[in-house]
């Protein structure tokens, strides 16, 4: 929503201000220019990147649109489900939650929960480490370097995205002056034509630079630093579990591990501590 109202507020100030000043929008358009501006962009981003980063890419669009999901709500369903599962270990034992993680999708305890059932990749995160609980595990160190490993080659494949769109925006600059050194060339063949005519393929050619800069700072660089932003979101996200889950093994009382959690927030997602308070009094037993 914020991107949507941002571009628009990008397009209004430029094409506004330039139609302010008695410029004339049709010579803005310039098709054959933004072929060439957008087609090489587009070309060389399907060159630099596999095709891991290629779908990834397409795919976090809806999520360059509607932002980051994580706020201060999700948090504190976050906290409730670790509660549970935290208080059904210390009460009836590791092995307790074994038919949970087994099978998330049939777990009367991950229901009650449904935002955070959603979150396919946060919820297989959390059963495949309570899972290794299941079986023994019970060095909290080596855990918290397993997966302080993983969140980092997670954040690795997830920024691996945001850097190729900098990237990209990174270049068009460059490809605007591409495109307006073929404007100029073009120019240069018509020489002998009437200054009108001259002016109007000059400006053509100038709108290939002009397109080159307003899209790259105007919207595809906002666009990495907006996916960077929500990329950082959801591995704060799973970085919640994972503090969760080291107290957790460390011996800590299920409220004082998800407290844990809770700090390491940031202030405008992060539950007070009456807030939390109050969910987990209207919390059930799970078994």
């Amino acid at each position: 929503m914020f991107f949507i109202i941002g571009f628009l507020v990008v397009v209004a100030s430029v094409i506004g201000g330039y139609v302010g000043g008695d410029g004339h929008l049709s010579v803005l358009w310039m098709p054959f220019e933004f072929l060439i501006i957008f087609g090489a962009g587009i070309g060389a981003f399907i060159i630099a990147n596999p095709k891991n980063v290629l779908s990834g890419s397409a795919k976090s669009m809806g999520a360059l649109l509607r932002g980051s999901k994580y706020n201060k709500a999700s948090y504190l369903e976050l906290l409730g489900v670790l509660y549970a599962l935290f208080r059904l270990a210390k009460t009836k034992g590791d092995l307790a939650l074994e038919n949970h993680v087994e099978r998330p999708e049939e777990s009367t305890l991950f229901q009650a929960f449904p935002r955070f059932a959603k979150e396919h990749h946060a919820l297989i995160f959390l059963c495949d480490y309570l899972r290794l609980l299941t079986l023994g595990t019970s060095n909290s160190h080596e855990m918290e370097a397993v997966m302080d490993e993983e969140l980092e080659t997670h954040h690795k494949e997830m920024h691996a995205i945001s850097n190729a769109v900098g990237v990209l925006g990174d270049a068009l600059p460059a490809l605007g002056i591409v495109a307006a050194v073929l404007g100029v060339i073009h120019t240069m063949g018509s020489i002998t034509e009437p200054p009108e005519v001259l002016g109007h393929l000059i400006g053509g050619a100038l709108v290939g630079t002009f397109s080159g800069i307003l899209m790259s700072y105007g919207l595809v660089s906002p666009m990495s630093r907006s996916l960077e932003q929500t990329f950082d979101a959801e591995s704060q996200y799973l970085h919640c579990i994972k503090v969760g889950v080291i107290a957790h093994m460390q011996g800590y009382a299920p409220q004082v591990s998800i407290e844990f959690s809770r700090k390491i927030l940031l202030s405008h997602v992060r539950p007070t501590f009456a807030e939390v308070e109050e969910m987990l009094q209207n919390l059930p037993a799970y078994s």
